[in-house]
């Protein structure tokens, strides 16, 4: 009975943390939409961000990126795709493996990426920090 109730518990837990997720992404993506983004448009615009602030402009290669997005490569390629065809990223080959693809955020995506900054900090502030979530319609 007891193991019993500790699992219902972990469930409960895990299911606790999906609908955060789920709630809390649902609230980036309404916000970053009058931008032009996504919540994963935004997550690989960050992290090329951080790369370039730490690294002077540093690039990425794709699968380097999907480990700290959690998108699967083919995804992230169409995601890249796309930001791309907007200017805010470039892609290039490689050098260490010519199958290789490396990003760099361009001025345009440094740009946006400064604009909602304070946007999508703003949500995670309100979502995960104790404030009240709103589910998503």
């Amino acid at each position: 009975m007891a193991a019993k109730k500790a699992e219902q518990g972990l469930v409960n837990q895990w299911r606790d943390i999906l609908a955060v997720h789920a709630r809390t992404l649902c609230e980036l993506d309404r916000a970053l939409h009058r931008h032009g983004l996504g919540a994963s448009d935004f997550e690989v615009l960050d992290v090329l961000a951080e790369t370039a602030a730490s690294d002077g402009g540093a690039s990425f290669r794709i699968q380097e990126i999907s480990e700290r997005v959690h998108l699967s490569q083919s995804a992230l390629s169409r995601l890249i795709g796309r930001l791309e065809k907007d200017g805010l990223v470039t892609r290039g080959m490689c050098a260490e493996d010519r199958r290789g693809v490396r990003v760099c955020l361009t001025p345009k995506g440094r740009d946006l990426h400064d604009e909602v900054l304070p946007l999508q900090r703003a949500v995670l502030t309100r979502m995960l920090a104790g404030g009240p979530g709103t589910p998503c319609d």
